[in-house]
């Protein structure tokens, strides 16, 4: 008898243990200007930012310079990080003017505690994630969902370029529908999309490396970190060997308002990017290292809002909302005449120019005499003299999508997803997932947090000659649910006899028929958001 085998998948629900974490929120922009102190120091950058955190932010900030700030515009005022990433534009196809895009929110930066012996940042320390210049992506059709993680390394996708192109995530918003995973898509929709699937909006996410070597920085700012195997979590290389906090940005960008309704155009980064492979971010961090090495070991409530961590409510209080948008870092002389939220902009700030690729972008023709003005301005600045006026920066607009009218504090947080999947041993985790714990036959602390309550997944049901394989795992959010997918796999083996006709001068010949099937089932758990 032959022996052949017969794959049907099913979806699988398993909610495991939670991972701590807790999401900063910065409601507060500090500013919209081209200053990226990491990348730039000292002059004008080519492109424009949108900043959140410590007044302390300049042209040439330092760590003493985000700490000495006067106000944060994050809700813990111990958190004087300077936090930062390019704006949204869209441009007019017959005009060929620009328009910011109205930004909701300010900004969500989550600290997700992932792996061992978890560090905080010390003094000085500063890093970035993506690529400015990349316009191509190269781990696969950009189109298709992600491989199982189990896949990544004999489909020899873990190089630290090829992590780096799956830390990025443009997720398409509308609150009336299940949401998309994080990290789920890695390029910039087209307005054709964007205008018939994300009434919404889209959050543009960037999970950063949390691998480290011991440095504060390095020359290229970069390869002092490194991404661990799948990106949120997984194994750190050997020549990164300490494990930092994983911080994981989200920004809502209004692309469904009004404005761009009815309008022929495209929507572009500020760096002149209209894939969305050249999206990044900069972190330079403002902490106390023992407050926060404290936060870290203390603030590991499942929920994740800062507002059940001891440690900062009873060091605050917490910011308001309006404190948070009152915050504004003071623009140098050099940039207090651009105004890149200004309605119809000839040019990107910095008259940078749109690269679409495939090939790598080149530096734009940015406007070299504001570069110079700004390298005199910073000498100025060192030497003696006034270099800078107060913050133009415009407050955040108020979008007039569904998400209108809501504060700050009430819209959706978004989804970087804290659940783990501790029922399976395949290692294939949602890249924001973090992996089950270690199992261990010591007993269970007391002081531990009771698991959440979830509702049951339909059992499945044992067959003769069928196994169930877990083959990879999806995790969604929708306001306070949170839903966690696993597919799995059974193999099924089905013994036949071959049916063998003899003729004259013909060979045995074997028949058979391969049935597939899929069958979606969900285990949802309420009560949390992510």
């Amino acid at each position: 008898m032959a022996a052949k085998t017969l794959s049907v998948f099913f979806l699988l629900g398993a909610i495991g243990d939670v991972a701590a974490f807790w999401r900063m929120e910065c409601r507060g922009r500090t500013g919209l200007a081209r200053i990226d102190p990491i990348m730039d120091a000292g002059v004008v950058s080519p492109h424009i930012h949108t900043v959140h955190g410590s007044s302390g932010f300049s042209l040439a900030a330092t760590y003493d310079d985000l700490m000495g700030g006067s106000c944060t515009s994050c809700a813990v005022k111990q958190d004087k990080s300077a936090y930062w990433t390019p704006g949204v534009y869209f441009q007019d196809a017959e005009t060929k003017e620009f328009d910011i895009v109205p930004q909701v929110g300010g900004m969500l930066a989550y600290y997700l505690l992932r792996g061992d012996n978890v560090t905080a940042f010390p003094p000085g320390f500063q890093m970035i994630a993506g690529s400015n210049y990349r316009r191509d992506y190269t781990v696969g059709d950009p189109y298709s969902p992600d491989p199982p993680q189990s896949d990544w390394a004999a489909l020899k996708q873990t190089s630290q370029a090829d992590l780096e192109q799956r830390a990025i995530g443009f997720n398409c918003l509308d609150y009336k529908k299940a949401p998309e995973g994080s990290l789920f898509r890695h390029y910039l929709p087209d307005k054709d999309f964007l205008d018939a699937n994300c009434p919404d909006g889209l959050r543009l996410e960037m999970m950063f490396p949390s691998c480290w070597n011991g440095e504060t920085t390095s020359p290229d700012h970069k390869s002092h970190m490194a991404y661990p195997s799948l990106v949120g979590n997984g194994d750190c290389p050997e020549t990164h060997p300490h494990r930092l906090v994983t911080l994981f940005y989200e920004t809502i960008w209004n692309t469904h308002a009004p404005d761009f309704q009815g309008r022929a155009g495209q929507f572009v980064i500020s760096n002149g990017d209209p894939t969305g492979y050249g999206y990044h971010a900069d972190f330079m961090a403002g902490w106390d290292p023992d407050f926060l090495q404290e936060a870290i070991d203390t603030c590991t409530n499942e929920s994740g809002e800062i507002q059940d961590c001891p440690l900062f409510v009873n060091n605050g209080p917490l910011q308001t909302e309006q404190e948070q948008t009152s915050c504004q870092f003071d623009m140098p002389s050099i940039l207090a005449n651009e105004d890149g939220a200004a309605k119809n902009l000839k040019s990107l700030p910095g008259n940078i120019q749109i690269q679409s690729g495939p090939e790598s972008a080149t530096p734009g023709a940015g406007n070299v005499n504001s570069a110079i003005s700004a390298a005199t301005s910073w000498l100025g600045g060192v030497f003696g003299g006034s270099t800078s006026t107060s913050a133009s920066s415009n407050p955040l607009p108020t979008p007039s999508s569904s998400a209108a009218g809501m504060s700050a504090a009430s819209l959706p947080t978004g989804g970087a997803f804290i659940e783990s999947t501790s029922a399976s041993s395949s290692g294939d985790f949602n890249a924001l997932a973090a992996p089950a714990a270690a199992t261990s036959s010591s007993p269970t602390s007391s002081s531990a947090p009771p698991a959440p309550t979830t509702t049951s997944a339909p059992a499945v049901i044992s067959q003769p000659g069928v196994s169930y394989e877990i083959v990879s795992t999806q995790t969604i959010t929708n306001g306070a649910q949170v839903e966690e997918i696993v597919w799995m796999e059974p193999v099924v083996y089905v013994t036949e006899d071959p049916a063998t006709t003899v003729t004259a001068g013909s060979p045995a010949v074997k028949a058979g028929r391969s049935l597939h099937a899929r069958q979606p089932w969900r285990h949802q758990h309420h009560g949390r958001r992510s």
